[in-house]
């Protein structure tokens, strides 16, 4: 390697090394924000649980190899509560490829504890502000979905108010492909499930999206080939291609202007499952604004998209102060 290699290599570690410094820092502060956010009305907590081990354990430290991941995840409970009643829980994926659990999603999770919902919110391998070693550990359609199926359990096993009989989930985009993994793969665990703008299809993703996008799947600490190279390997990872598992109620949302989940991803999952003669329930928005967060601002449309979405969830979850 000669001198100009080796000062860019150093200069991409350090960059690498701030970006995490950097997120890490952000991820404390966004913390705090929590309490601003929504502890006038909720018991706001961090925990830590545990998911399984690595994808490829050489990818953990010599003494650490083999051990079970620790995963945070944020708990909300109402501050009214009742000690003597049970409470529906909801799970609460968030999104991105690399991204985090952030206040950027506050006005649905105070509007979903306005209702009387308990919550979990798990950073999920591959989440952002916990280093570089958890960020390299992503299993992007794999062992994330098993995270977040831990972090249902937990909850269920360490706070009495859960009704183990009520539990939901939901999430967008990414979090929105976990939630749908979660109840094909765990259909006894949820009464009810919805997957916003969701990642649906990774074979066809790969199609459409940069090769700078393509390279995270493919990088040696992730999947480690590409779409062209393993296209079972994606397929096994991808919703559209798992709907044959589907026994729970679901609700669908896109919207054809997605700048980030194409529509044609959804509409593969929502054709497959038709084909099946799978029971759920879909919206296809024409070009809402907002795009790929067009339910999740604070437009009409939006505020009308989410009370369609808390009904259909209130008609299997219960919640003791459903909106009208």
């Amino acid at each position: 390697m000669d001198q100009v290699s080796k000062d860019f290599e150093e200069l991409r570690l350090m960059q690498e090394s701030l970006f995490h410094e950097l997120s890490s820092l952000s991820k404390q502060i966004d913390d705090l924000m929590w309490y601003q956010k929504v502890g006038d009305i909720a018991c706001v907590d961090k925990v830590t649980y545990i998911g399984p081990p690595p994808a490829n354990p050489m990818a953990q430290p010599p003494q650490d190899r083999g051990n079970p991941l620790k995963i945070p995840a944020y708990t909300f409970v109402p501050v009214d509560a009742d000690p003597a009643e049970k409470y529906p829980l909801l799970v609460f994926v968030h999104g991105g490829v690399h991204s985090n659990f952030s206040t950027g999603c506050a006005n649905v999770i105070r509007e979903l504890l306005m209702q009387g919902y308990v919550i979990i919110a798990p950073e999920y391998r591959g989440s952002t502000g916990y280093g570089q070693q958890f960020y390299r550990y992503i299993d992007y359609g794999g062992l994330e979905n098993e995270d977040v199926w831990e972090g249902r359990n937990w909850m269920i096993e360490n706070n009495p108010l859960v009704d183990p009989e009520r539990v939901g989930i939901m999430g967008w985009s990414h979090g929105g492909m976990i939630t749908l993994m979660n109840l094909f793969n765990h259909p006894e665990g949820y009464k009810v499930g919805y997957a916003g703008v969701p990642v649906s299809d990774l074979v066809a993703r790969m199609g459409y999206k940069t090769e700078g996008y393509r390279q995270i799947f493919s990088a040696s600490y992730h999947i480690g080939k590409t779409a062209y190279e393993d296209v079972n390997e994606y397929r096994r990872r991808s919703p559209a291609w798992n709907v044959e598992k589907l026994q729970t109620p679901l609700l669908i949302h896109t919207t054809t202007n997605d700048e980030d989940v194409n529509v044609l991803e959804v509409e593969h999952l929502v054709k497959s499952l038709k084909a099946l003669g799978k029971d759920f329930e879909y919206k296809i928005y024409d070009n809402a604004p907002g795009g790929h967060q067009f339910n999740r601002i604070d437009t009409k449309l939006a505020k009308e998209s989410r009370r369609e979405i808390y009904s259909f969830l209130a008609r299997y979850l219960h919640p003791p102060k459903p909106f009208e």
